[in-house]
């Protein structure tokens, strides 16, 4: 799953706790193994944390302080463990942190974990980001960065890409940066589509025609997608977030 959280706001509507319920109640009704989180402060990661207990997770602020926004990716701890993991900056000293470059005001970073399944001793790496709002230099450059430092991974292991690319896909030379690199949509590589298929982003308003779809699921490697799902949950009208959570059933070979 990815899942833009929307940052921890104190102020109706849409404040985090009028939401905290509502995404709740999106992850236990996707129940998925893997979220790669963005936008979630602190505070926030360990309300999820403490909602749902079946979650592990990695994660740290993006700023220099170790504060702010983070990429946080949570498990479902009886089934996956962690192998290693790490955290690069986007900019041109990525492992300098809270460090900005290409246009971008706000530090942007990368979580990653490589998972091994318990019980099948399968491996695959998740990577989840957060892209700049603004720079277009900026995500195009981050997204470069991030397939180089995949491109260091075991190559014979599944990579999975989550996150807010704040672009377009199939629209935007961001998602064909990652297109080069490999990379697959599963969003439209999947067997099955789940339904609806309304843009992730919605801005809290109903949904219809007249979002973007700028939160990807990229995959490479052996994998199969078998069906993806746009997460349109909602409790009296309130949504979870501005963004809708997105979901790909993955098989892997073996």
């Amino acid at each position: 799953m990815t899942f833009n959280l929307r940052y921890a706001s104190d102020q109706p509507p849409n404040s985090w706790f009028q939401r905290r319920p509502v995404a709740g109640a999106a992850v236990r009704s996707a129940s998925p193994d893997i979220i790669g989180t963005q936008e979630g402060l602190a505070p926030q990661i360990r309300d999820l944390a403490a909602d749902h207990p079946e979650y592990a997770s990695v994660g740290i602020g993006r700023d220099a302080d170790g504060g702010g926004e983070t990429a946080t990716i949570f498990y479902r701890r009886q089934r996956l463990c962690v192998v290693d993991q790490g955290h690069f900056w986007l900019s041109s000293t990525p492992a300098a942190a809270g460090s900005t470059g290409w246009g971008n005001i706000l530090p942007r970073m990368t979580t990653w974990v490589r998972f091994r399944d318990r019980d099948t001793g399968h491996e695959l790496y998740h990577v989840n980001t957060h892209l700049d709002h603004e720079a277009a230099d900026a995500r195009t450059r981050g997204a470069a960065l991030i397939c180089a430092r995949i491109d260091a991974f075991d190559p014979g292991l599944p990579v999975i890409v989550t996150g807010d690319f704040n672009a377009i896909s199939r629209a935007d030379p961001t998602y064909e940066v990652f297109l080069a690199a490999g990379f697959t949509d599963l969003r439209f590589a999947a067997r099955d589509d789940l339904g609806p298929t309304y843009d992730s982003y919605h801005g809290y308003r109903p949904p219809g025609p007249g979002g973007a779809h700028i939160d990807w699921i990229l995959g490479r490697g052996p994998l199969t997608a078998l069906s993806f799902r746009l997460v349109d949950t909602a409790v009296g009208g309130q949504y979870p977030s501005d963004h809708f959570p997105l979901m790909v059933t993955l098989e892997l070979p073996g």
